[in-house]
């Protein structure tokens, strides 16, 4: 039986530009157009656009503390800026991580809360059965949500929209008209590359996609290239390298945790500082140009160590990269490693994190 997906405003606009569509999260996407290779070249060199309307979002408004907002998530909601965003986790009681999300301030009582597509649903139901007061709303029907990524997207972004655009700093963002409608333009993206995403009603993504598109500058970009770009960079995919059974700190992510408040899972999370982890994330590049993938075996001296989350073939760096979780131990730069699957054998060594650094992202 085919798997039952919710297609996006712009499904139409993807299948006229002949995309391989698959399902991701529950929805219909495109996977590529041109092609991955050509489509990740195009968002490093230029400015390629996404749909990213399958994402939730909602609104919280409110007293964050009296509501009980203040003590959802691994950071402080209160002490946002007006105008800034911030990244972090929604934890169970033992630490793992329910979804990682970012939260806009919006004003001084209202945030809005984007969380990853598959999750949406249950970070709802979970944030609503923890608050204690506030209004919280799910916006995610009446939301269109655009991301265009390349080191030209200021320019692009510019010659459509104004000057305005090109003063917003790396995770800030602004409220602006856009086609007549409020929309939120902000300097956050996942590609390593310098971009912005835009929140718009879903009634007007369709002639907000049409528009960008215009750009000789632009071109439509799938999830396939958006994986490839965000592996380079070291940014963790939900469902892949976190997940509920997978808490911050073995992830190697506790710098977005604030121990200095409180958050449901923050007494698994200091247990687990003081025990130590039980797994660990690591990273590693292939020798050959061949790519590692998800469940492939990790061996150090052929002793099987963990496994595979994450791999693709960096064009960037020519070569195959990916990262994994292994038994907790050392695991120093350079050391030797073979990645594995049936009759699959491929050399590898521990690499630091980003694998590729030179994108424009802060530029």
């Amino acid at each position: 039986m085919a798997e039952q997906t919710t297609a996006t405003p712009l499904n139409s606009r993807h299948r006229d530009l002949k995309a391989l569509m698959a399902p991701f999260g529950g929805w219909d996407m495109p996977i590529q157009y041109e092609g991955i290779i050509a489509e990740h070249a195009w968002c490093r060199q230029k400015a390629a656009l996404f749909d990213i309307c399958h994402m939730g979002e909602f609104i919280f408004q409110g007293d964050f503390e009296a509501g009980g907002l203040e003590d959802v998530f691994t950071f402080s909601v209160k002490t946002i800026p007006v105008g800034r965003s911030r990244y972090g986790f929604l934890l169970n009681e033992q630490g793992g991580i329910i979804d990682d999300l970012i939260v806009f301030r919006l004003s001084e009582d209202k945030v809005m809360v984007v969380v990853n597509a598959a999750t949406a649903a249950n970070d709802y139901a979970v944030i609503s059965q923890r608050l204690k007061g506030g209004a919280f709303t799910n916006i995610t029907d009446q939301t269109g949500k655009l991301d265009i990524q390349g080191p030209l997207a200021r320019e692009v972004m510019v010659s459509a929209f104004g000057e305005q655009v090109a003063a917003i700093p790396y995770f800030k963002f602004i409220t602006m008209d856009i086609l007549g409608v409020e929309a939120i333009v902000s300097r956050t993206g996942y590609t390593g590359e310098l971009g912005y995403e835009i929140f718009i009603p879903a009634d007007k993504v369709c002639q907000l996609w049409d528009l960008l598109l215009k750009d000789e500058r632009v071109k439509p970009a799938g999830l396939g290239a958006r994986d490839v770009l965000r592996l380079e960079v070291g940014y963790s995919l939900y469902g892949s390298d976190i997940d509920e059974v997978t808490t911050p700190l073995e992830a190697g992510l506790g710098a977005f945790v604030n121990f200095d408040k409180n958050f449901v899972g923050k007494e698994a999370l200091l247990r687990q500082k003081q025990e130590g982890v039980a797994k660990q994330k690591i990273a590693f590049r292939v020798s050959s140009r061949r790519s590692p993938r998800h469940h492939y075996e990790i061996l150090s001296d052929g002793r099987p160590v963990g496994s595979v989350t994450s791999g693709v073939f960096s064009p960037m760096l020519g070569c195959g990269i990916g990262i994994g979780f292994a038994a907790a131990g050392e695991y120093p730069l350079g050391m030797p490693l073979t990645i594995c699957h049936e009759r699959v054998s491929m050399e590898a060594v521990v690499c630091e994190l980003p694998f590729y650094d030179n994108g424009s992202l802060r530029s």
